[in-house]
């Protein structure tokens, strides 16, 4: 699907930047063309000849060169590719992009161009950790700067956590989203998934068994079709899906905080298994036992309905709202009147009696219930699921 997109790929300073050479190789697999930008600091890592012979075409390092201003202006090599991707990004290039520095010629590109950005970070974890880059971060997301990774493992300096750059067919996966075409090209979806955890004290907490496979395989779907996918995920089993923004939250109250951010939006889908009570006052220590045998009392609270919230709001709704009912007993009723209880426009309705194996299995069987009556689908894969669940969506958009 990258046949005939022009990338301009801004290689930083850091080790990661060796994966750079193979990414190139694999952007052109798939038939992508690609114009490399070496930083300074990025040539003590890599050289512009390994990444010309890669990408079988020149390799631009300088702001001020004479030649290159003349063949090709750097405002003019800003604006022919399709999409810029920074691999590795820098906490450097992060800080220049999120305060408009524009001092050579990489920035100076990011400043200048009109395409999208993808950034892939690179950097040592307590640069990562750091305010300051993440003060970074938050403002290139609100500009809409695309991000893929980092990850999380080993470093070069002998530490471990995040700040590991994506691994090349990550990157390429998160390329492939970005510069997609579908019907819900244009279209911002939100997806909510997982389960939450409501903590009862610091080491305890009240869950459910939901695994985020069948949101994330949503939220995978629409970015396929697309859409602009913001990806508020509870603590699931599954990782997310690339090329979508990630928010990721621990309980029902910080889950409704991100999603209210996140609108207003085209539609969304409310796939996350929400808790429906949270303990009233959570301890701040870890609650021990007397040793008399006598045990906690807990006293609950109701957590919000984000689903009703967000179905019988005013101005801002989504055009449409999906819901999910997971239930295990008499399933097409009980769903039919959480619909209308709630006012979202579909629900998706799945029995997850414990011999259904529905529930953290890789199956899902599900009923969609609108305001024309229940259609039964039958029982196949999540991702084809949810790869039905989105072209409904985007044909519902349509209209």
């Amino acid at each position: 699907m990258l046949a005939g997109k022009h990338i301009l790929l801004i290689i930083g300073g850091g080790i990661a930047a060796f994966k750079s050479l193979d990414l190139i190789r694999r952007l052109r697999e798939r038939g992508a063309e690609v114009t490399p930008v070496i930083t300074k600091a990025g040539q003590e890592f890599v050289t512009p000849l390994s990444a010309s012979g890669l990408a079988a075409r020149k390799v631009y390092t300088e702001l001020f060169d004479l030649t290159d201003e003349a063949e090709m202006g750097h405002i003019e090599l800003s604006r022919s590719a399709d999409l810029v991707v920074v691999a590795p990004a820098t906490a450097d290039l992060l800080g220049k992009m999120a305060g408009g520095l524009a001092n050579d010629l990489a920035s100076t590109l990011l400043m200048a161009t009109d395409k999208r950005v993808l950034v892939a970070p690179a950097m040592n974890v307590r640069m990562w950790e750091h305010p300051a880059c993440q003060r970074n971060v938050a403002t290139l997301k609100g500009d809409g700067v695309l991000f893929v990774g980092p990850n999380e493992g080993d470093m070069a300096c002998g530490e471990y956590g995040p700040g590991r750059m994506s691994e090349p067919l990550e990157i390429v996966a998160a390329v492939e989203a970005a510069l997609k075409d579908g019907p819900l090209k244009g279209k911002h979806v939100l997806v909510t998934s997982g389960p939450t955890h409501e903590p009862i004290d610091p080491v305890r907490y009240i869950a459910n068994r939901s695994s985020g496979a069948q949101g994330t395989a949503i939220a995978r779907a629409l970015s396929a079709l697309g859409a602009e996918v913001t990806f508020v995920t509870g603590p699931a089993d599954v990782p997310p899906p690339e090329g979508v923004h990630v928010v990721k939250v621990q309980s029902a109250l910080e889950m409704l905080d991100a999603v209210e951010n996140a609108l207003p939006a085209d539609a969304g889908v409310f796939a996350a298994a929400v808790a429906d009570w949270r303990v009233a006052s959570a301890s701040d220590s870890k609650i021990k036992k007397d040793g008399k045998g006598s045990l906690p009392v807990l006293e609950f609270s109701e957590n919000p309905d984000i689903l009703k919230m967000v179905s019988q709001m005013g101005k801002g709704r989504p055009a449409l709202v999906v819901g999910f009912a997971a239930e295990t007993d008499d399933v097409i009723a009980n769903a039919t009147t959480k619909r209308k209880r709630k006012g979202c426009d579909w629900i998706v309705a799945n029995d997850v009696s414990p011999d259904t194996g529905i529930m953290g299995g890789a199956e899902n069987a599900v009923t969609l219930i609108s305001e024309d009556g229940a259609e039964d689908w039958p029982r196949m894969s999540k991702d084809e699921v949810a790869r039905a669940l989105a072209a409904r969506i985007a044909a519902a958009l349509e209209k």
